[in-house]
């Protein structure tokens, strides 16, 4: 046996008996070089041989990290199969049952796709209100103007260009959440009655949204990998009169997907010629983990078809309420939707983020909460696959922080949801995530949680319900 081989043994070897885990990193270059007491080569050699393994995976600027391997193809949720029909939104009392769930006190909350504290810079953030009180004051007692504070939308078109847009500040309007953005998006290019073509599984707070607004729903086949399933949705553009189309493009909520750039451009190309504008939900852009932030759909627009939507609130402050919306076809729409709506975006977040983000610290905050997420994810999956039922699936998310998990048949998870939240967990039903009320034996999970002892007994007595349907 070689020197090389040698060492990527051993290192398997710790790898098998959990002294690295799952999304871990193993000791850098030098350390093992140092352990082994072999050259520099060597150990690189060592590490191509453990990536070719299939055991360790290479970060940018990062080093070499454990791979789940259960995480082959074979074993990611199967691709949705909604119905080809548009329907009508419901299940909006169970959505508020959940919703008041994960804000009870005491209870351990898995389903909620809010990021625990310890991931967001609430110091720097807490010094950048605190400046903007000082210098700022007596603007708070005052409304920003409708596309909300000049400072906010000049710092959001620079951020706009690391998703590869030019975009200008007077097209950005600051808007409260992406939530809102998604909202006023679809009341400038709909009418009550008209019918949106979603990706399925979806965001249940965009069907909400929908409901809310009297329009009907289409589905669209989703595969966990490659995303929205293009030639379906082609195929329903000939047959049904949509007016909008909703699709996150950079890892989905709840399957995680990244649409490639090929397939972004086509979906925006097939959009634009046939007239439908494309509203592009972009709220976990800045989580790839890879470091590279991938390009927005956006980018590819050369006729101004897609309304950019996404906010700071899975990576800054959740509770601030910033988020933003890019168009200039349809401004004055919005302007006029923001104003019959909410009025005005709150001056002194607007202003803290700004701040926060002219102060240069967010790249480095990105490139920390990105490998921690990744970390997370990767942890999150092991224990799926130890504790929940043999044959369960989980998606394999590039970036974000959320999982899809697909039980056994047999289950149903809108079941399994009131048993775990009457022992003190709570999870996100997969029938919510459906107009159809589908997925009922999926749920999705939330990775970006406080990992202690009482988050891994909920996640044990979890698969341990599971196996008992």
């Amino acid at each position: 046996m070689k020197r090389y081989e040698a060492v990527a043994e051993q290192v398997a070897e710790r790898i098998e008996q959990g002294v690295y885990r799952a999304g871990r990193r193993i000791p850098g270059t030098r350390d093992l070089v140092k352990q082994f007491g072999v050259s520099t080569s060597t150990v690189m050699q060592a590490q191509r041989l453990l990536e070719q393994r299939g055991l360790v995976e290479a970060r940018p600027r990062s080093g070499y990290y454990v791979r789940a391997r259960h995480l082959q193809r074979n074993q990611l949720p199967a691709p949705s199969k909604p119905s080809s029909r548009p329907a009508l939104v419901g299940n909006k009392q169970v959505v508020l049952e959940v919703m008041k769930a994960s804000k009870q006190e005491g209870v351990v909350h898995l389903g909620a796709a809010v990021p625990h504290s310890d991931f967001l810079p609430y110091r720097a953030l807490s010094r950048s209100v605190a400046s903007v009180n000082k210098r700022h004051a007596a603007e708070f007692s005052n409304y920003t103007s409708l596309l909300g504070h000049e400072a906010l939308r000049q710092q959001v078109a620079v951020r706009m260009a690391e998703a590869g847009c030019t975009v200008s500040p007077e097209q950005v309007i600051i808007t409260n959440g992406c939530h809102e953005a998604l909202t006023l998006s679809l009341k400038a290019v709909t009418q009550p009655g008209d019918l949106v073509a979603i990706e399925s599984p979806a965001y249940y707070g965009l069907l909400q949204v929908i409901q809310s607004l009297n329009l009907k729903v289409l589905e669209i086949p989703t595969d966990p990998s490659s995303g929205v399933s293009l030639e379906a949705l082609q195929l329903a553009i000939e047959q049904w009169p949509i007016k909008a189309c909703v699709m996150i493009a950079n890892f989905s909520n709840p399957l995680g997907h990244q649409l490639t750039d090929e397939r972004k451009q086509q979906l925006v190309s097939m959009l634009r010629e046939a007239e439908i504008p494309l509203i592009e939900d972009d709220i976990h852009g800045d989580l790839s983990f890879d470091q590279q932030r991938p390009l927005a759909a956006k980018h590819f627009d050369r006729e101004d078809g897609v309304l950019y939507c996404s906010s700071f609130s899975k990576t800054i402050a959740p509770g601030f309420r910033v988020g933003w919306v890019v168009t200039e076809q349809w401004h004055n729409q919005i302007e006029y939707q923001k104003f019959a709506s909410s009025l005005a975006t709150p001056t002194l977040p607007q202003l803290a983020i700004a701040d926060f983000l002219e102060r240069g610290t967010y790249n480095r905050h990105l490139r920390e909460i990105r490998s921690r997420y990744a970390e997370q994810v990767q942890r999150m999956v092991q224990m799926v696959l130890e504790h929940f039922p043999q044959g369960t699936r989980v998606s394999q998310p590039q970036g974000g922080f959320v999982l899809w998990v697909e039980l056994p048949k047999g289950n149903n998870t809108t079941q399994l949801y009131e048993e775990v939240l009457a022992l003190g967990i709570s999870i996100t039903p997969g029938m919510l995530f459906s107009a159809q009320s589908k997925y009922t034996r999926c749920l999705r999970l939330n990775c970006a949680l406080q990992w202690d002892d009482r988050t891994t007994w909920a996640l044990m007595t979890l698969g341990k319900m599971a196996a008992q349907c």
